[in-house]
């Protein structure tokens, strides 16, 4: 566990990383994938050739005898809420990150292109429990915090209730927002919770996944523990139909996941900790800004 400067530093850190990369890379794809709220009235201006008609104001053309025109701004704010797993089974990585340290600095890079748009930011960090709620506000101390809750919580619980974050959040987050569920989803009975939510956020799946995870390596005979549950298993890697078995499984899981997410029409981050997370984030954006 960091003592308190040595998360100050590594806050600090990623803060640092996070913003040049928001200043360089992300912050115009940020600002283009997501609409605001709709149009408000700004002003009138007198009218000049190539206007659209159907802006004319009459009221005030009938009373200078001039046309004028009424301009539009976007409302731009929006709430972004981050969802963060925090369940014992990010604790694993087996290249350069843990799962829960790549969630981080995702989290960062998404708190920071979001206040740099003026937008506000909430955090709900969650294993099979709601761990901490931390409302939705603006500014820099604010992201600062929010890295800090991530990379510094040690959470109570160690399992996963996809399902009971996105019901929570059903109940304390009226408004829409933009949602990202950052988790593994090695987790079940969240279909119900994740339609609810999709009705009225819009909800981003981010799923995180290690390479090892896809399948078994022929090691022998191999004690497997599950970080969540702490039960073990002695398994004969060696064994072509144990890896076969397990293969299919992990596929069966996937499979499903994906075709739930597809059925809902949800646009997924799929981000792999033995590669940067930069590129699937930035195509994201892209998609986002073409369908605009």
């Amino acid at each position: 566990m960091m003592l308190p400067t040595e998360l100050f530093k590594y806050v600090k850190q990623i803060h640092i990383r996070t913003r040049r990369l928001v200043n360089d890379v992300f912050a115009g794809g940020y600002h283009s994938a997501f609409k605001g709220r709709g149009m408000e009235f700004a002003e009138v201006r007198e009218y000049t050739p190539g206007d659209d008609i159907r802006t004319i104001d009459w009221n005030v053309t009938a009373r200078t005898g001039q046309p004028y025109v009424k301009q539009f701004v976007e409302e731009r704010e929006l709430t972004v809420m981050l969802l963060v797993d925090l369940s014992a089974s990010g604790q694993f990585g087996t290249v350069a990150k843990l799962k829960t340290e790549i969630a981080t600095e995702l989290c960062a890079v998404l708190a920071m292109s979001a206040i740099t748009n003026h937008d506000k930011v909430g955090l709900i960090l969650f294993t099979d429990r709601i761990e901490r709620f931390i409302p939705p506000q603006k500014g820099k101390h604010h992201v600062l915090r929010v890295i800090r809750e991530v990379l510094g919580f040690r959470p109570q619980h160690r399992g996963t209730d996809v399902g009971g974050a996105l019901a929570y959040l059903h109940r304390i987050s009226r408004r829409r927002s933009v949602c990202f569920l950052v988790s593994d989803f090695l987790a079940s009975d969240y279909e119900t919770p994740l339609r609810i939510a999709h009705r009225r956020h819009d909800l981003i799946p981010v799923t995180l996944t290690d390479q090892r995870e896809e399948n078994l390596p022929r090691l022998g005979l191999v004690r497997l523990q599950d970080l969540e549950t702490g039960a073990q298993v002695l398994v004969d890697t060696s064994s072509r139909a144990v890896r076969q078995q397990y293969q299919q499984r992990r596929e069966a899981a996937l499979s499903q996941r994906q075709r739930l997410f597809r059925a809902l029409g949800l646009d997924t981050i799929d981000i792999r900790t033995d590669e940067p997370f930069i590129d699937p984030l930035m195509r994201f954006f892209r998609q986002r800004e073409r369908r605009r």
